[in-house]
């Protein structure tokens, strides 16, 4: 069993019974296993047990106007009395770096150590009174466009295993992904990126006889490579470390993933590094095939850079528009 399975078993097993203790607390509790680690986006292994890995579940709970501060108390010495030992795993005695990852936590702390606290406040006003999507969520442009794509997938991925009040529900549909304007303009800084480092300075390097220069253009090609397929797909980018396994299981451009490791662990001598260009142009026109199925270009060339120019020309919000091509990368 994954780590998300292990959380669900324990949270029926243990979690639920325990919820049910607690009737004045239990029609606004939600349950469930989201924030950070590898169990929440389904790639923990054996590896991954070496640390921070344990058998729990978040219980979220609203601000102290619906669960006053006793009753969370209360319900948190619950949870710490919960079985210490679960399908071969032993529960912590102490918090990892960061903060607990697991057990009772208010929502909106939750939520302000990974948007802010005013996002996180505004947010939750909004939610407390209205379903809302990305385009209807009450967080500007710039937070958008600065809060790390990390702490929106924690947000948005994991599972919720009870959400009665649905609290946490609304905040995830607000978040679900980037409003379109925001997610163009992304896609063009990172297409920029892209036609900078690689289909431009790469062969420059190259040609300076500067190796290392030449796959620090790889780095930045593929760093933005990836980041625009996300894009392109409409999915949160994991952290760094799981970026080529989400990668590989996206519905579009997942097979560029094979090229892109190619590209950042083989060399630069003669032969190779023509090898390598045209991978690059090829990972370039398969980009542009997928600006133009989805209708995000007018640009009719392999020039990656007039593309990321046309993309950023579709953003309707003109303040967005006139922004630096690269503000939001």
């Amino acid at each position: 069993m994954n780590g998300m399975e292990i959380s669900k078993a324990y949270y029926e097993a243990f979690g639920k019974p325990m919820l049910e203790e607690f009737p004045g607390i239990l029609p606004y509790a939600a349950a469930g296993l989201l924030g950070s680690g590898s169990e929440c986006l389904g790639f923990d292994d054996e590896v991954s047990r070496d640390h921070d890995f344990e058998p729990g579940f978040c219980v979220f709970l609203p601000g102290e106007d619906i669960v006053d501060r006793r009753s969370a108390f209360l319900l948190e010495r619950a949870y710490a009395k919960l079985p210490k030992e679960f399908m071969g795993l032993s529960r912590s005695l102490m918090q990892p770096v960061g903060g607990a990852r697991r057990g009772v936590l208010r929502t909106e702390e939750f939520l302000a150590d990974r948007l802010g606290a005013d996002a996180a406040g505004r947010l939750l006003s909004a939610a407390g009174t209205a379903e809302l999507s990305p385009d209807t969520a009450p967080l500007t442009d710039r937070e958008w466009l600065t809060i790390p794509e990390q702490s929106l997938l924690e947000v948005t991925g994991g599972e919720v295993f009870s959400d009665p009040y649905r609290e946490i529900a609304r905040v995830r549909a607000a978040l679900a992904f980037y409003p379109e304007r925001i997610r163009l303009k992304k896609l063009a800084g990172h297409l920029l990126l892209m036609a900078q480092s690689g289909q431009y300075n790469y062969q420059r390097c190259i040609r300076h006889g500067e190796s290392a220069a030449a796959q620090l253009a790889v780095f930045e090609f593929t760093r933005s490579a990836i980041a625009a397929i996300f894009l392109l797909n409409r999915r949160y980018q994991p952290y760094y470390k799981w970026s080529f396994r989400a990668l590989r299981g996206l519905e579009k451009l997942s097979l560029e993933a094979e090229l892109l490791e190619f590209l950042i662990t083989s060399g630069n001598d003669d032969e190779m590094a023509e090898e390598k260009y045209n991978v690059i142009e090829g990972i370039a026109a398969d980009l542009i095939d997928e600006l133009i199925e989805q209708n995000l270009t007018k640009a009719v060339c392999g020039d990656l850079e007039k593309h990321a120019y046309s993309v950023n020309d579709g953003i309707q919000e003109a303040e967005l528009r006139n922004l630096h091509i690269l503000a939001a990368v």
